[in-house]
């Protein structure tokens, strides 16, 4: 086997040779989902025309999510003599400047440049990972994204893909999966359940036919990790499947890809097109006698599919909704009624580098109870967003703070959620804690599939609270009481509190509401949904005893709680209020004061943020005596 793949290299080098030629630069163009957002195509397209105005060869390519999503677009070149240094921010304008300035003279730009990947020093440009952002960075999943070409499989081999599925397929099941388990790998779809315990459970059950599935439907509000992952890297998805259905004793085995992820599901397909080619997949797998077929699944975008059973009926083509308790796991009657093995996208992108790399090598990141690393959608009022891989155990403080850069616009900080909209907020004296499974969970949230939204002291956390147990009302699957009614309970509580009709009592109704899901609800989605609100209620009761008590929102937030006004005495008539209002709701003459009709506000809060600072007319009031005064008190809705 190791002569067979090491002919696919040998190929794979010739073919990478061939179009990448050192006397011609190289022009690397960040395209993900990100990129393409901020025009990365047509940059492509205006770089293209540009080279060839000027007559200049050059190979274009497109490449993955490096993670920097916040300075996205991004456009890397390489040109002879110069290391490869990345470009921010790019639009077609600036890229065909760039390319007059750097390929047809030798300006590197430095003033258009984020930072370069090269040993030495260059002028005016610093080196890259060197920047805030990769502060204590490691990057084991996203080593290949930004870097490779992802529909490109010479580019993975090239990279040391594939020769952990030789590895894998010269050795015993039992010893893949001890080297797993060795490992301490822990499922990255949120669970974190050991990853060996499971694949060995799978090799035990007893099957005529075995199935592998990768969970792709990640549906958190905020989070892109998995989608990331498989258009930058989607080989490596592909490899560590591959692994677990020899491991197990499968044959075939499902990309369970929401069908919101097209460019991913592309790649994905172009990618189990090239590896069958190169009999990496498909019968006889390098002469191994090992077969394994690979599909992907597009699922209709559930939120609660994300759960085995749920995934696993909606593959069979039924209604995906979690099956009653008692169940038997997955790993012994999963799809088909056949031991089937589920992880996540991240899960089996690690097991490539596993069995190349050795288990304690993965052991020797991240914690004892938690190896490795975790990655992140950092999302939010954040000032770098994008995506960061860290080893596990990285206090969140220095996520947010160091990577991230904190809060933007002088705003201070007020709760970090984790876990996606299962998850928990947590405020800045629970920032010292370190990112893993067991510590995110004992503070009331957990860590989820990598969802992490940092908010600012502009946010109301009974309204986030709302927001999110909102979203897991309506997709919730609603076979099970506690969930399909406990939450709408709870949800219609949380409406009372953010319109001013909320009553003493309410949040002890609220706690024991979540309690009683939580422990009567048959999936994980029950389970989970009240997180946000109990967390909340933890750690930020006050907000809600003012919503409650006081009629009032800390945070001037919720409609029915606030008023905009204008004061007479500030106000000098300079109409920039009027013409902005997009409802028409302030009148007044020119130099005259101005006045804002309650009744047509939709709250929007555009009069206050246009009002010049020097004048500083229009304010935002809350609470139950200033409402009072102006003819409301805040318990009904002018609307």
């Amino acid at each position: 086997m190791q002569q067979v793949f090491e002919t696919i290299a040998k190929q794979s080098r010739a073919a990478w040779k061939a179009l990448h030629r050192e006397d011609i630069p190289q022009i690397l163009i960040g395209s993900a989902t990100c990129g393409r957002g901020t025009g990365a195509l047509d940059i492509m397209r205006a770089i293209q025309r540009k080279l060839d105005e000027n007559g200049i060869q050059a190979l274009v390519k497109e490449v993955g999510c490096i993670g920097m999503c916040y300075a996205e677009a991004l456009v890397d070149i390489i040109k002879p003599g110069f290391p490869r240094i990345s470009y921010s921010q790019m639009t077609p304008e600036k890229a065909t400047e760039l390319v007059e300035s750097f390929l047809v003279g030798d300006d590197p730009r430095p003033d258009m440049a984020l930072g370069h990947f090269g040993d030495q020093a260059l002028e005016g440009i610093p080196r890259l990972y060197e920047l805030p952002v990769f502060d204590g960075q490691e990057r084991v999943i996203l080593k290949n994204c930004g870097h490779i070409d992802p529909e490109s499989i010479d580019e993975y081999i090239l990279q040391g893909g594939y020769s952990g599925l030789v590895k894998s397929l010269e050795s015993q099941p039992e010893e893949i999966i001890e080297k797993v388990s060795q490992s301490g790998l822990r499922g990255r779809g949120g669970a974190g359940f050991p990853t060996g315990r499971k694949w060995a459970s799978c090799l035990r059950a007893q099957g005529d036919q075995k199935y592998v599935i990768c969970n792709a439907d990640e549906g958190d509000p905020g989070a892109f990790m998995d989608r990331s992952v498989l258009e930058g890297d989607p080989h490596s998805v592909i490899e560590g499947m591959i692994i677990a259905g020899y491991a197990i004793g499968a044959t075939r085995g499902y990309m369970y890809v929401r069908a919101e992820y097209p460019l991913a599901i592309f790649r994905l397909k172009k990618a189990i097109a090239q590896a069958k080619e190169r009999n990496l997949l498909g019968e006889n797998i390098l002469g191994s006698g090992f077969d394994f077929e690979l599909e992907v699944f597009q699922g209709a975008g559930a939120f609660v599919c994300g759960e085995s059973t749920a995934l696993v009926l909606s593959i069979e083509g039924n209604r995906g909704m979690p099956k009653p308790l008692p169940r038997p796991r997955t790993t012994e009657k999963g799809l088909w009624d056949k031991p089937t093995l589920l992880n996540n996208v991240k899960t089996f992108s690690m097991v490539p580098q596993i069995m190349n790399r050795g288990p304690q090598w993965f052991a020797g990141i991240g914690t004892e109870g938690s190896p490795g690393t975790a990655v992140f959608a950092l999302t939010g009022k954040i000032e770098r967003s994008g995506l960061v891989e860290v080893p596990m155990g990285m206090e969140l403080r220095r996520i947010i703070e160091k990577i991230g850069g904190g809060v933007p616009d002088g705003r201070a900080f007020k709760a970090v959620q984790t876990g996606g909209p299962s998850g928990g907020c947590l405020p800045d004296e629970m920032l010292s804690l370190p990112v893993d499974f067991d510590t995110l969970d004992r503070a009331g949230s957990m860590m989820g599939s990598g969802g992490m939204v940092v908010l600012d002291d502009s946010t109301c956390m009974v309204d986030v609270a709302k927001y999110f147990l909102d979203f897991t009302c309506e997709e919730s699957c609603g076979q099970c009481v506690p969930c399909r009614l406990g939450t709408q309970q709870m949800l219609a509580i949380l409406e009372d509190i953010c319109a001013g009709q909320g009553r003493e009592g309410d949040i002890e109704q609220l706690l024991a509401l979540g309690e009683s899901i939580i422990k009567t609800s048959i999936c994980g989605l029950g389970k989970s949904a009240p997180n946000p609100v109990l967390s909340t209620i933890k750690y930020f009761r006050d907000e809600y005893e003012a919503h409650i008590k006081e009629k009032r929102c800390p945070a001037l937030v919720c409609h029915r709680l606030i008023l905009y006004r204008i004061d007479e005495e500030k106000c000098s008539g300079c109409g920039l209020c009027l013409r902005s209002c997009p409802v028409q709701a302030i009148s007044g003459e020119k130099k005259e004061p101005h006045q804002i009709a309650d009744e047509e506000c939709t709250r929007c809060g555009i009069c206050l943020d246009v009002c010049p600072d020097r004048f500083g007319a229009v304010e935002c009031i809350t609470g139950q005596e200033n409402l009072a005064s102006s003819g409301r008190d805040g318990s009904e809705c002018p609307h």
